[in-house]
C-alpha cells in the first residue's frame, strides 16, 4: 500500500499515491453531471460570463485544463496498488502560468479550470527563524518562479503574519507589502487583509480602506489538536464579471468572521476541509492528494465547497520536513491559498 502512514501526531491526514499518474488526475477539474464551478463563488448578478477570463488565462489554457485536480475514481484507494508507486516522488508540475505583473497575479484569482500549482518552503535558520520561520511561495515547475514571502511579526499581541512579494523585503512599511493574517487571541481564528489602509484612516470615499480577502476559523474535534483539524474558510463570493467582491469593513464588527458568525452571507462563500476518511488498514486518516503530497501530517488539507466536494479549491501538504505543496483553483488568488496555509503553521495549532 502506498500510503504514508507514519504520522508524528496520529491519526493524522496522509497523502495518498497511488494515482499519481492515472489518468484520474488529468481530466478536466468539471465533474460531468455538475454546471460550472464559477456559479458556485457567484453572489448576485447575472450568470458568469464563460469567456471572460480567456484573456487573462495563460497562452497554453487549452494545455492546461488537462492537468487539474480530480477526485478519485470511486475505487482509486484499493486498485492498481503497485501501478506506478515507482514514479511517486514526481509530483505532477504547475501548468504554465504567465507572471507578468506579480503584484496583480497575486491577487488575482486563478483562471478557471486552471490548476495553479504552487510549493511553499519554511526557512529557520538564523536568529529568530526557529521561532519566527520566513515562508516562500514559488511557482512549482521548472522555473521555481517567486510568488510571496511571509513571516511572523516579533511585537505582536496576537499572530500577525506579513505577506511580501519581495523575499527579502518583509516590512509592514515597505511597499513590497501586499497583505497579512491576523489571528484572535486564541489563535483559532485568522482573518486575511490587502495592503490596504486601516478603517481608521479611510478617505471620504472608503476607497482606500483595506479589503478582507479570506478568514479561516479552526475548531478542535474530539481528539483535541491530535486529530483531523476542522476548518472553515470564509471568502468573498464573485460578482458577474469573475471577479472578487470587495469587504471592506468599517469595523471589527463587519469583518468577514462577524459575517459568518451572524449568518449574514450575503457576498459571503463559506467553504470546508475535505472529512479526511479512515483507513483501518494504515490506521490513519487518508485523504487522496494524487501524488502533490508525500508525508502524513495534521497540516495537510483539502478545501471544498459544499454543494460540491470534488471540486477541490485548495489544497496543502507535506512533501518534506520544511517542503509542502500548495495547489488552488478559482476563485482564489496567491494570497488567499498562502494566508490560508501560513494560519496552519500557526504555533497554538500546531501539533508535528
Amino acid at each position: 500500500l502506498h500510503h504514508v502512514t507514519v504520522s508524528p501526531c496520529p491519526p493524522a491526514t496522509t497523502g495518498s499515491d497511488e494515482e499519481d499518474d492515472s489518468d484520474s488526475s488529468t481530466k478536466p477539474i468539471r465533474s460531468e453531471k455538475k454546471k460550472n464551478p464559477a456559479s458556485l463563488f457567484q453572489t448576485g448578478g447575472d450568470p458568469p460570463k464563460e469567456k471572460k477570463t480567456k484573456k487573462k488565462a495563460p497562452p497554453k489554457a487549452a494545455e492546461s485544463e488537462e492537468e487539474t485536480l480530480e477526485t478519485p475514481q470511486k475505487n482509486s484507494n484499493k486498485k492498481g496498488k503497485g501501478k506506478k508507486s515507482k514514479k511517486k516522488e514526481e509530483r505532477p508540475p504547475s501548468p504554465v502560468i504567465e507572471v507578468d505583473n506579480l503584484e496583480e497575479f497575486v491577487l488575482r484569482p486563478a483562471p478557471q479550470g486552471v490548476t495553479v500549482k504552487c510549493r511553499v518552503t519554511r526557512d529557520k535558520k538564523g536568529m529568530d527563524r526557529g521561532l519566527y520561520p520566513t515562508y516562500y511561495l514559488h511557482l512549482d515547475n521548472d522555473k521555481k518562479v517567486f510568488l510571496l514571502a511571509g513571516r511572523k511579526r516579533k511585537k505582536s499581541k496576537t499572530s500577525n503574519y506579513l505577506i511580501s512579494i519581495d523575499p527579502t523585503d518583509l516590512s509592514r512599511g515597505g511597499e513590497n507589502f501586499i497583505g497579512k493574517l491576523r489571528s484572535n487571541l486564541m489563535g483559532t481564528k485568522f482573518t486575511v487583509f490587502d495592503n490596504g489602509a486601516n478603517p481608521d484612516r479611510a478617505n471620504a470615499d472608503w476607497s482606500n480602506v483595506r479589503q478582507e480577502l479570506s478568514a479561516v476559523v479552526y475548531e478542535t474535534n474530539v481528539l483535541g489538536f491530535k486529530g483531523p483539524r476542522k476548518m472553515t474558510v470564509i471568502i468573498p463570493g464573485m460578482n458577474s464579471d469573475n471577479e472578487r467582491v470587495p469587504i471592506r469593513p468599517r469595523n471589527d464588527n463587519d469583518g468577514l468572521l462577524m459575517r459568518w458568525q451572524n449568518k449574514n452571507m450575503d457576498n459571503v462563500i463559506e467553504l470546508h476541509n475535505k472529512a479526511p476518511v479512515w483507513n483501518d488498514e494504515t490506521q490513519s486518516y487518508v485523504l487522496n492528494f494524487h501524488g502533490r503530497v508525500t508525508h502524513a501530517s495534521v497540516k495537510n488539507f483539502q478545501i471544498v465547497h459544499g454543494s460540491d466536494p470534488d471540486y477541490i479549491v485548495m489544497q496543502f501538504g507535506r512533501v518534506a520536513d520544511d517542503a509542502f505543496t500548495m495547489d488552488y483553483n478559482y476563485p482564489l488568488c496567491a494570497v488567499q491559498a498562502f494566508a490560508i496555509a501560513l494560519s496552519s503553521f500557526d504555533g497554538k495549532l500546531a501539533c508535528e
